[in-house]
This record gives structure tokens, sequence and C-alpha cells, in this order.
């Protein structure tokens, strides 16, 4: 090239550098973008290209040259982008855009960097433009940079999205209407947008956020919930095949997030934002769907509209899903004293109320009309309806004040009127009202604490929610709403933000270390389960008596000091059940070849993986009435038994936790399980004396080697070794392990030889096998030593 050329092309600015990572490349960059303003066929392949390497420079710059930034924000490069995402041809550029910004952003390390980029406010231009947002790859583009940015926040980049003085915040506002899109990604990203402005500690943003779209968003949201749970209930009704019940995971999946997403921003703690999340989940989804679908709709006929009623079991494996994951107090143990404590009385005035009440009964504002509209502060205010809890234990004037906030209100009380600057004062020290046991007074929890040795069932008759509950946990039919009654009693109880006030009050003794006033009615109520799972050809699962068992043991026994507090009467019933159970165990004992191997592979099963409730909450086959093929999938304790050898395994549990229970309340030690000792087993490396042992030499073929060993004849284990050459009639331990867990096979080409395989038990539940510790071929000297072997060998798998 002549340096006439290399003049021109420099003078117009047509050189590439040979660096691709530079500043000089950046430049050139520039060049190519002012060269082309407008985007057409022609150039589009080019500018998608430089676009891309701009974004490469500017990442490198990050972390070797700060100046490329300098000249970026000179040359005003970001003006390019929205020149180009505003034309009409620009569809293609929109796409790499947003690529370009999302890859840059989220490679951006240094806080100088980013301030750099977000100047002039043009990433809040480019966030308020108008995308085609019905073509999904610029949604999710445009989506996935809107959460990429919010991980960027902080309490000083804040103040380039959030403009206090024109109470603008386009980041937050625009990723909202994306709350309830049809996409469950682009749901789940707008989520994770929220919650990372919610952390972001800045008062004036948060004051933003609850007068302009706290009430807006979550009213919207709750909604979305509730009318995901009705279609999740209506498909539930619709399909009872377990075989088909992949629609049924996908809902169980997005509802277990949502619930999530709620305990997510609780746990956030901004005080004024918890206590609106609270009134909408409160007084649009729990109460009116959940609660009242625990008795029948025409029980209490205050609520008309039958379409919010959801099956009961299916409202007990919602609440107990709640129980499970939210710990925020306020709504947690107001959610409990409604559930366990609410009489007739209340029942009616709060059903009543929903009925008449229109505020949070229909749907409310769609959200991008709520969020286009610019409402004024005061207008908010008293527009504000707040559908609080009734007080259910004051059957007076039921309401308590505790100093300005107002506990619980009537069902004929008014709503509440705040004036702006009482409103703005109090954002942070702002409490929900509820049923709060620290707002009590030492009187009341006194009160409800000497209430708590009469429960009888007069008692438990005024309390149609509690009833409803107990009534549940009958399984003449089925156990399905047993279980999840069992499931709601126990995550309600173990829940750390249910005071033990609320729970002694009716008599639930689960967290007290006195447990000589416990629920009779209850224990009566688990008392039956268990004498109905050892009848004959029960229709009980497993994870439901163990469920059962778990409660019981809450209930009357104190883990920690090693005390029983069990009536004699009720000792008795699980007696009763031990021994029934016993007797059903001795006649699949004398039926079944292989009750050894089974009990003991029972026994290791249960210790390896006890039951755990939040895994079966998360099970959607446990929505599905109790199946008996193993064809369905279901794991065996989800099910009821299939043929002889399934039944004398439920028989096996059973017996394990039933005997368990019983020697705990009876404050006696266990010391005849497991049958088989570890301490008296052999292990490698022992040395054995095999003077009068009987020994089978064999060779051992694994895969490219072969070792010469001796099988000993022995009842509990399958032991090879090897001669001692130090000592002579004594053994080395080469390996070792259980008879049950040896599989044998004759060779069919080779009457000399065994395939002998030996597989351990999994250690998790969703693993369904382990690979074989052993598998080789054992070759005898004749065919003779070779049938006494597999004898052995079939013989200790029988013991």
């Amino acid at each position: 090239m002549s340096v006439f050329t290399r003049a021109k092309n420099g003078l117009f600015g047509q050189t590439k550098p040979r660096n691709p990572h530079s500043l000089e490349n950046l430049k050139y960059l520039y060049g190519v973008l002012n060269r082309n303003p407008t985007v057409s066929d022609a150039n589009r392949d080019l500018l998608i290209e430089s676009l891309r390497c701009i974004s490469e420079i500017l990442i490198w710059g990050d972390q070797n040259d700060s100046s490329v930034f300098d000249v970026f924000l000179e040359r005003g490069m970001l003006t390019y982008f929205l020149n180009y995402m505003r034309q009409k041809n620009g569809r293609y550029i929109c796409v790499q855009i947003l690529q370009t910004l999302n890859i840059l952003f989220e490679n951006i390390r240094h806080e100088t960097s980013l301030y750099y980029l977000l100047s002039n406010n043009h990433v809040n231009s480019i966030i308020v433009h108008k995308f085609d947002f019905n073509d999904e790859e610029i949604t999710a583009y445009y989506i996935s940079f809107l959460k990429t940015l919010s991980l960027k926040l902080n309490s000083h980049s804040i103040n380039f999205f959030y403009n206090e003085r024109n109470h603008d915040f386009p980041l937050y506002v625009e990723a909202l209407k994306f709350f309830n899109h049809q996409e469950t990604m682009v749901r789940i990203a707008v989520r994770t947008l929220t919650l990372n402005v919610y952390k972001v500690s800045d008062p004036a943003m948060h004051r933003f956020i609850l007068d302009r779209t706290a009430t807006e968003y979550f009213s919207n949201l709750v909604w979305f919930i509730r009318n995901q749970i009705l279609d999740f209930d209506k498909i539930l009704r619709n399909n009872r095949d377990i075989n088909n019940r992949s629609h049924i995971i996908c809902s169980l999946e997005e509802y277990l997030d949502h619930i999530h997403y709620l305990q997510d921003i609780f746990l956030l703690g901004v005080d004024s934002l918890n206590n609106v999340l609270k009134e909408q989940l409160m007084n649009r989804l729990l109460i009116p769907v959940y609660v009242f679908s625990l008795i029948r709709r025409d029980k209490f006929s205050r609520v008309k509209d039958p379409r919010i009623m959801v099956e009961q079991s299916s409202a007990l494996f919602l609440l107990a899903e709640v129980f499970l994951v939210i710990r925020y107090r306020p709504v947690i143990e107001e959610l409990a004293d409604i559930i366990l404590s609410a009489d007739i009385e209340t029942v009616e005035a709060v059903q009543h109320r929903y009925g008449e009440q229109v505020t949070y009964s229909s749907p409310p504002a769609s959200l991008d009309v709520c969020l286009a509209k610019v409402e004024s502060i005061e207008t908010k205010i008293n527009s504000d309806v707040s559908l609080n809890a009734l007080d259910i234990h004051d059957n007076t004037a039921r309401y308590r004040q505790d100093g300005n906030h107002t506990r619980a209100r009537s069902a004929s009380s008014s709503p509440r009127h705040f004036s702006p600057d009482r409103q703005r004062n109090s954002e942070t020290n702002v409490k929900p009202a509820s049923l709060y046991v620290s707002n009590w007074t030492d009187d009341e929890k006194a009160k409800r604490s000497g209430d708590r040795m009469s429960f009888n069932e007069n008692h438990l008759a005024e309390r149609p929610y509690f009833e409803a509950l107990i009534q549940a946990l009958d399984c003449t039919e089925s156990d399905q709403q047993c279980f999840y009654a069992l499931s709601v009693l126990l995550t309600m109880t173990m829940n750390p933000s249910v005071d033990r006030v609320i729970l002694e009050s009716n008599c639930l003794t689960v967290k007290s270390s006195d447990k000589s006033f416990y629920n009779t009615i209850l224990v009566d109520a688990l008392c039956k389960i268990l004498l109905s799972f050892v009848t004959p050809d029960s229709n009980i699962r497993l994870v439901t008596l163990s469920l059962a068992i778990n409660l019981l043991k809450r209930l009357v026994y104190n883990e920690e000091d090693k005390i029983s507090y069990i009536s004699d009467h009720h000792l008795a019933r699980i007696e009763q059940a031990h021994e029934q159970i016993t007797q059903d165990l001795r006649r699949h004992y004398r039926e079944q070849e292989m009750f050894l191997d089974m009990f003991e592979d029972e026994y290791r099963q249960m210790q390896l993986n006890p039951i755990r409730l939040e895994y079966l909450l998360k099970d959607a086959c446990m929505l599905y009435p109790a199946t008996t093929t193993p064809l369905s999938g279901v794991e065996f304790i989800k099910r009821l038994p299939s043929g002889d050898i399934e039944r004398a395994r439920k028989a096996i549990r059973a017996f394990f936790l039933i005997r368990t229970l019983s020697l705990e309340l009876r404050l006696t030690t266990e010391n005849e399980l497991p049958l088989t000792k570890p301490e008296n087993l052999v292990k490698e490396n022992d040395k054995l004396d095999l003077n009068n042992s009987d020994l089978i030499a064999c060779t051992v073929f694994m895969k490219e080697k072969k070792d010469r060993r001796f099988l000993v004849t022995d009842p509990m284990q399958f032991i090879l070794i090897e001669p001692d050459v130090k000592r002579m009639g004594w053994g080395i331990v080469k390996f070792c392990d259980l008879m049950q867990d040896v599989e044998v096979a004759n060779d069919k080409e080779d009457t000399r030889s065994l395939h002998i395989t030996i597989h351990k038990p999994v250690n998790n539940i969703y693993v369904k096998s382990n690979p074989p510790i052993l598998n080789a071929k054992f070759t005898f000297d004749d065919h003779i030593r070779c049938m006494t072997a597999k004898q052995n060998l079939s013989k200790g798998r029988q013991r």
C-alpha cells in the first residue's frame, strides 16, 4: 500500500487497527457509526458487528484502560444506539443492542466504569423505548437487560435510575408490566428485579414505591396467584389420573415459586412494603380462598360466590405450604390464630364482611392502567381500604388498642384515613395491624394461657376451622385429606413465628416443655389413625402414618428431658396398635422366604432416608388419590402396597415406626434393632482364625485381573479371604459385605462358575440404584463346589 493510500485511509477513518481491543479500535468503530446513521439492509450486518465489538472493547477497557470510557462518553455513542432503535428497520439492531448492553453491564466490574455508562440518562431512555414486545426474542433480551441492571443497584447507583425530583423510576415501573407474562422465565426475572430494588436502602425510593406502586403491584400479584390457584384446583378436580400429572407439576412449581418470592420480600424487612403485602395477601387470598374453603360452603352462607372456593384437600395443601415457607410473624400468627381460635360468631362475622366488601373480592385495576395514571398521594390514601381480621377473642367490643396501633376491628368498623404527613413520617416505623402476639398485654396472654386446661369437645364445636382440621383426620375412605391436615398441623406448630401462647390456648403442646395439658381430642384422632393403619387392607399410606406419629410424639413427649406425659388410656391404644402390627409381621415372617432380607433392608432405608415433610409437600403425586401400581412411578411409601411382598414391606416399616414410638413413650431404650450389629461384623483387613471354618477355594475374575481367594461360609456375611503367610491357619479379609446384598446367577457356559453382584442400598431416595461394589465371575475347582457355594449364599439370604 502506498504512502498516499495510507494517508487517505487514515484521513477518512477507514483503517481498521490490528488490535481489536484498543482505544484506536473504539475510535474506528465510532467512525463506522458516524458514517452509518441510518440502518439499511446494506449496512445492517456491519452495524451489528460494530456494536458487538464495542461491547468487547468496553469490557476490556474496564479491566485495562479506563480511557475508553472517556471516549465512549465524549463521543456520545449511546446516542447512536437510541437512534438505531427508533428507526423502522431497527428490529435486528434492537436485538443486538439489547444483547450488547446485557453482556456489557453483566461483565462490568468497576463502579467508575458503571457510572460512566449510566451517565447522561441514555440507559433510562433505552428502558422506556417502545420495543415490539410481540417479538419473543426482543422481550427475552429486554427483560434480561433489566434484570442485569437491577443486579448493579446499590445506595449509590440507585440515583441513576430513580429521579426523586420527577418521581420517575423507569427500571422498576417498566419491569412490573411483565409480572404476569405468559413466559415463566420472564416472570422469574421480574421477581428477581423487584427483590433487587426493594433491598436497596433508599428511603425516597421506598417512599415512591409505597405511594405509587406497592398497593397496585401487590394487589395484582396476589390476584394473579389467586387465579392460578383456582386453575390449579380446577385441574385437580377434572384430572384424577396420576399418570397424566405434567400440568399439575408445572402449577405446583409455579405456586412454590410464588410462596418463596413472598417470603423473600418479607425477609427484606421493609416494614412499609410488608404491611401492604400482608394486607393484600390476607384479604385477597389467605382468608377468602384458603381459610373459607376449610368448611362447607353451605355451613356459613355469607359468601355467595362459589368460584373462590377450592376443594378442602387443596386448601389444606396450600395452607401447609404457607406455614412451611413463610416466616413473617404478622401473617403467620394471624392466620394460625384464625384457624385455631376463631369461634362461630367470629366466622359468621368475617364471612359476612367479605360477602359485603367488594374491595378485595373483585379484581383490582389492571397494573398497566395503574402505572399509567399519576395519582396524588392524598387521593391514594383516601381511597385506601383496609380489611383487617377481626379480634376473635374479645366478644364484647371486638377490638383491641395497643398504643397507636389498632390490633383488630369489628365487622362494622370504618376504613382507616391517614393524613399524608402522618403516613410519611411513619414509613419506617409502621407496624402491621394484626393478631400479633407481641402486641398483646400481659393480661391477654394470661387469659389465653388460663383457658388451656379446659379444652374439650364443646370448645372444639365452637371453633369451625379447627374442628374442620380435626375432622379431616378421618381416614375412613381415603387418607389424602388426613395427610394434608397433618401437614397443616405440623407446619403450623413447628413454624417459629407462631407463638406458643396461641398453640397452648388450644392445648397444642408442641412448643411447651410441660405437655401435661395436651389436646386429648387431637391425640384421640391420631391414635385412631394408628389403629386404622394396622387393620387388614388399610387405605392409609406409610407417609401418613409417619406424620401422625411425628405429631403425636411432639404433643406428648419432651425429647430434651426424655419425659412422657401421655395418659394410660392413650398409651394403651398405642400398645394395641403395636401388638396388632407385631402379629401381622409374624404372619409375613412365615409366608416370605426373603423376610430377613426385607427386614434388614427396610431398617437401613429408614435410617438413611427419613421421611421429610418439606419434600413430601413438593411432590405432585401426593395431590392425587392413593394409587397401588408401581408402574405409576410413585415411591413405595407414598402409595398403597401392591402384592404380598409390598404388604410385607409396609408391615415392616409400620412395625419400626410404631415400635419406636412405643419405646420412647415408655421411656425404654432400643437394644434389639438392628438385628445385625455393626460391631459384630467382620471388616476388611481383619485377620480370622480359619481352623474351624468351611472354606471354598475360587478364582475371582474382575475386568482384566484375577485373584485366588477363599469364600468363607458365614450366615450373615459374604467374606473373601487370602491366606496369611505369617500365621498358619489364619486369613486376611479382602472383601466383605452383608449377605442380603448379594445376587447370584449361574454361568450358562461353565457349570463351575457363578456370577456374583453386590449392590449397596442407595443413600438418596431420588437415586434409583448405585453402581455395584462387586461384579465378578467366580470359578470353583469343580461343579460340586460351585453348587455348594450357591446353596450357602442362597441360605444366607433367606436367613
